[in-house]
């Protein structure tokens, strides 16, 4: 029962739904979520951490960075992610991917000048 309250607990958050959905085209490092919310790596970890915990995501380190992608060893929670992350829509997280594609592009273009070397 505890499972499923974290589980549930994990998803009543906009951002971390919104994070699940950017996470639904693939893996991203937390340097590519900050730049597309616009905030702090701290706050970005958080939200990360919960819905690591709740068995959502999964990371991967690569010397000190961490890639997150959302994790599908577990059927029931691949099937509630997508059940859940379909009901957000595209222009529900229009923002986050404008800023994001652009941080990507200008890290493939060496543009960036901030810590992240991922």
């Amino acid at each position: 029962m505890q499972d499923i309250l974290t589980i549930y607990k994990a998803l009543s958050d906009e951002t971390r739904l919104k994070i699940l959905k950017l996470l639904e085209n693939g893996e991203l490092c937390v340097c590519d979520l900050v730049a597309a919310f616009d905030t702090v790596q701290p706050k970005i970890s958080f939200h990360l951490a919960i819905l690591k915990d709740a068995g959502l995501i999964k990371d991967r380190k690569q010397g000190k960075w961490s890639y997150y992608s959302l994790k599908d060893d577990d059927l029931f929670k691949r099937l509630l992610i997508l059940s859940t992350i379909e009901r957000v829509t595209e222009h529900d997280i229009i923002t986050e991917k404008e800023r994001l594609a652009k941080f990507i592009e200008e890290k493939a273009e060496k543009k960036i000048i901030r810590i992240c070397k991922c």
